[in-house]
């Protein structure tokens, strides 16, 4: 009797640990995305639904191409789709959804199968960014939960199927799909004919070289490649997959797992790429982080993931939970709810490879903005996310500048703007140079990093630089000369406030590193000159109740969101009533969906409106801005991957999608 208690006791210790896995404990996010993020690997393997249920459109690139993902339930031998669209009338009859929940790291959604059987989907993208292993592999979930909503055993396959445009620029090209038993799991992979590899660059495309997978690892599942009409016609007439090594042309792959008679069951399928080469860095190609190293394996990877699943899970949902609770307290549940959705967003716009030189390189895309490769006024919107989890990758984020730099390969007084066109790192490709810009987003990103670790020692690796940079802002920063600035879409002009906040502030930054390494007499000069230049900006810029757009034109105005780093860095060169002065006048400017950039057009940015809200200095105020701005993305008619430009005055967008500058959002779980 003993002995059956203790096996009582431990089968339900057991079910509680795999339920715990699956339990709906989550923060419900209410906000209904412009689109939502299911996988998120990097620029190049990534996939969204842009439609609130996931069977009325087809899965997605970010780009809007087609990435056929569709997603079958067959219960007691009917079938019911739940992801993706499809013309095959055999699927037509959809299961009723019931909610999605867009966490961090996971997007869930669940499901009612003609009442016999309730579904519960999640989207898992374990990105931990102080896990580099983790963050690189290329790996996502697809995980499945079935549970009986009559009570009764009910027959359950599940059925997902995709197709060659993941491994394809356009879905005319040539592939090849074939299947294999690797490592204990069954794979599916698709790639390209030609295989050339990091042979197109560019804003609007997609891979087209490497191996797309499909792969499980339980017995109930099988794999196979063929035409999407014969693959589809094997499960329906429940006859099971063929493993065959053979390749197969222009096929589509397919997982069909028979869950069985079942209660409640759960299982996942993993989706990953291999890029073989993901960066071509000034004439060498470099491999992904994860396989820096040329050993090991897409199988191997694949089957980490598989091992690692049910503890990934439970850190997914952790950390998902912790990044919600620290974001509504910082700025209230609309606030918690954006960072919620712009997490996935940020870190898959980039890819995170080793130089030569050893350095750790994690290069942005410029996501329909113009395809740049380490933009670095995309970094500096882009840092706060990772100056909030892990430093080490805003390092990343600017070491191939100062390579660039320091190499002689750039012989200008100040940063590059970029480092080329994505994936290919051989030099700047955007046309025209930024120079106070770019030099003061470097001396900031640097205090940034050395406020953040409580020491100045990367600044100290790059002081040469640092040191030109800074003495350029001093001769050129004050009253910027006709110049583009981050807003370039704005265009060209003399005069700009907002930069020459930026530069002053960079030379602040500057003042501040040279304080932490011990160098007082350069950290006395420049914070003097910083404040001298300060008071010029106060007389040169003051309109009365607020601060111009530029010197020269009375009757404007824009966002000085540069200004928030003078707070955050504890740099106090601008006074509290500059401050005042310019969120007061905010708050009247601000249209039903936000606050614009400036007085030109009724657009704005959205990073740049946290950023301001930040500047505001308490809550109440902070949740004034970001109120309109969770309205423009809960209401936008314009179902793509998070814009950061958009109009304040309709529920539209202007333009960039994808883009990594949403870690912008991040800014004030940094207002400690």
């Amino acid at each position: 009797m003993k002995f059956v208690q203790i096996l009582i006791k431990t089968t339900a210790i057991f079910f509680l640990s795999i339920s715990s896995i699956y339990a709906e404990n989550d923060f419900i996010n209410t906000l209904r995305p412009s689109a939502y993020p299911l996988i998120s690997i990097d620029p190049f393997t990534s996939a969204w639904s842009r439609t609130d249920n996931l069977a009325d459109s087809s899965v997605t690139h970010w780009t809007g191409k087609d990435f056929p993902l569709l997603g079958i339930i067959e219960v007691d031998g009917k079938p019911y789709r739940f992801m993706g669209a499809t013309n095959d009338a055999r699927f037509a009859e959809k299961a009723l959804q019931t909610s999605v929940n867009v966490q961090a790291t996971r997007t869930i959604y669940s499901f009612n199968c003609g009442g016999k059987i309730s579904l519960k989907l999640v989207f898992a993208a374990p990105l931990m960014l102080d896990n580099l292993e983790l963050l690189s592999r290329p790996v996502n979930y697809i995980s499945y939960e079935v549970e009986s909503s009559d009570g009764c055993k009910h027959d359950v396959r599940v059925y997902i199927e995709a197709a060659p445009n993941w491994a394809l620029n356009t879905p005319e090209q040539k592939s090849r799909a074939a299947v294999s038993k690797e490592a204990g799991l069954s794979i599916a992979k698709i790639g390209s004919v030609d295989q050339k590899i990091l042979g197109r660059k560019g804003d609007n495309v997609r891979i087209d070289w490497g191996w797309f997978c499909l792969a499980s690892n339980k017995d109930t599942a099988s794999v196979a490649a063929a035409s999407p009409e014969k693959l589809r016609d094997i499960f329906l007439s429940h006859k099971p997959f063929e493993t065959d090594s053979q390749f197969v042309d222009n096929g589509s792959v397919a997982i069909c797992d028979n869950l069985g008679s079942v209660n409640s069951a759960q299982s996942f399928a993993m989706l990953g790429y291999d890029d073989v080469y993901s960066i071509r860095y000034f004439g060498k190609n470099l491999r992904p982080y994860w396989n820096r190293s040329g050993q090991k394996t897409i199988e191997s990877a694949l089957a980490s993931a598989a091992g690692e699943f049910d503890s990934l899970m439970r850190e997914c949902r952790r950390f998902d939970k912790s990044l919600y609770s620290e974001a509504m307290r910082a700025g209230g549940e609309k606030y918690a709810q954006l960072c919620a959705v712009a997490y996935r967003q940020a870190i898959s716009a980039h890819k995170l490879v080793l130089a030569p030189n050893g350095n750790l390189m994690f290069f942005s895309k410029e996501n329909f903005s113009n395809g740049s490769i380490g933009t670095v006024d995309v970094t500096y919107p882009s840092i706060p996310l990772f100056l909030r989890y892990n430093p080490e990758l805003v390092k990343a984020l600017v070491n191939f500048i100062f390579d660039y730099s320091e190499s002689g390969r750039w012989g200008k007084p100040f940063p590059a703007h970029d480092v080329g066109t994505y994936p290919i790192a051989e030099g700047q490709t955007y046309p025209k140079d930024m120079p106070v810009e770019e030099a003061g987003n470097m001396l900031i990103i640097c205090a940034a990093i050395a406020n953040a670790e409580g020491n100045a020692e990367y600044a100290k690796l790059h002081w040469n630089a640092l040191s030109a940079w800074a003495d350029y802002l001093v001769q050129f920063g004050l009253d910027p000369a006709e110049q583009l600035c981050t807003d370039d879409f704005a265009g060209h002009f003399a005069h700009n406030a907002n930069l020459s906040v930026k530069a002053i502030l960079g030379i602040a930054s500057y003042a501040k590193l040279a304080s932490m390494l011990g160098l007082d007499g350069i950290s006395k000069k420049y914070f003097y000159i910083a404040k001298v230049m300060s008071e010029k900006w106060e007389k040169m810029a003051n309109d009365g109740d607020h601060y111009k757009l530029t010197f020269d034109k009375p009757g404007t105005w824009s966002q000085k969101y540069n200004m928030v780093w003078d707070r955050l860095l504890g740099l106090n060169i601008f006074p509290q009533k500059i401050i005042g002065k310019e969120i007061a006048y905010y708050l009247k400017k601000q249209n039903i969906y936000g606050l614009p950039l400036d007085n030109r057009q009724t657009y704005s940015k959205s990073d740049w409106i946290i950023w301001t809200a930040t500047l505001a200095g308490n809550k109440n105020t902070f949740e004034k801005f970001v109120e309109p701005l969770w309205k423009f993305y809960n209401e936008t008619v314009d179902r793509v991957p998070m814009s950061d430009w958009y109009f304040t005055d309709k529920p539209k967008y202007r333009g960039f999608i994808a883009r990594s500058v949403v870690g912008g959002y991040f800014i004030k779980l940094l207002d400690k």
